[in-house]
């Protein structure tokens, strides 16, 4: 905890009716950086009056986020963005204070359980059957229509702890146990959809592929696991009215699924209350625009 004469002073005027004073404590306050969060969490333990209280808890906020935001920016600097801890890293927007070490644990005990089934025999949809068993068998996954009004179905630690997430969380995880298990899904950018497709990285040396000639072999639906054809995508395309351009089957990158993650999150906070929230995550995903 910090304790300065300035601080102490500055937490004596957050009641300041006048809009003007409280806006120039809070912006010096914030200055100060997390280190102050514990003078402002005792501050609201003392105070009785609630709209002072949600002024202390709209400080906080800030701070974490003012924090997340310079953690997010240094994450987007990077030459290849972790899929795990870009998820981490946004769900520390509602979780500043979670404690990573237990979704490790998760994580590396359902890739265990998919590993001592595999074997260097396996087809590619048999690999995905065992993989589709363990999640949604085994571990109960549940995958659920984007519902903006469910704003914790979009963080990972929060899929993790119900089980139960939309396309996008879901879809997350499973590319990244795919990940970590050298098997080649990952996700793509079909219209109105949150899709994953098996990638062929087999290596034909009589008639190589160029480096951006991706081939599919099936696409699987994050939700539940099932397994499409190339000509069922080809009907959907027909059904939505839409060319299927070759840039709908190349593999998203991950800054592209996380800015694509956070664009679809700020969407649950479009009331009046919590329009901050909206503004705050565009910012991140700005953040991780394509430079």
């Amino acid at each position: 905890m910090v304790e300065t004469r300035e601080i102490n002073a500055l937490l004596h005027l957050i009641d300041d009716p006048d809009q003007e004073v409280f806006d120039s404590v809070c912006n010096r306050i914030i200055s100060y950086g997390k280190p102050i969060i514990p003078n402002l969490e005792q501050l609201w333990e003392v105070t009785p009056d609630g709209l002072i209280q949600e002024k202390i808890e709209l400080l906080i906020h800030r701070l974490h986020f003012r924090d997340l935001h310079e953690n997010i920016t240094t994450f987007a600097k990077a030459d290849h963005l972790d899929l795990l801890e870009g998820s981490l890293l946004i769900a520390r927007y509602h979780y500043p204070d979670m404690i990573n070490t237990g979704i490790f644990q998760e994580i590396e005990k359902i890739k265990r359980n998919i590993w001592l089934e595999l074997n260097s025999y396996l087809t590619a949809l048999e690999q995905i059957n065992i993989i589709n068993r363990i999640i949604f068998n085994f571990y109960k996954f549940k995958g659920v229509e984007i519902a903006y009004q469910h704003p914790e179905e979009f963080l990972i630690n929060k899929v993790l702890e119900t089980k139960r997430g939309n396309p996008i969380t879901l879809g997350i995880l499973y590319q990244l146990l795919c990940g970590l298990l050298d098997i080649p899904v990952k996700a793509i950018q079909i219209p109105r959809q949150y899709l994953l497709a098996y990638f062929d990285n087999a290596y034909d040396y009589f008639s190589p592929r160029k480096a951006n000639d991706h081939k599919i072999l099936f696409y699987i639906d994050p939700m539940n696991g099932q397994v499409y054809a190339q000509q069922d995508v080809e009907k959907y395309f027909k059904k939505i009215n839409v060319p299927p351009v070759p840039t709908y089957f190349k593999p998203m990158n991950h800054r592209r699924i996380f800015q694509f993650q956070l664009e679809e999150f700020a969407k649950c906070f479009n009331n009046s209350n919590d329009h901050y929230k909206n503004t705050e995550l565009r910012q991140l995903a700005e953040v991780l625009r394509m430079p």
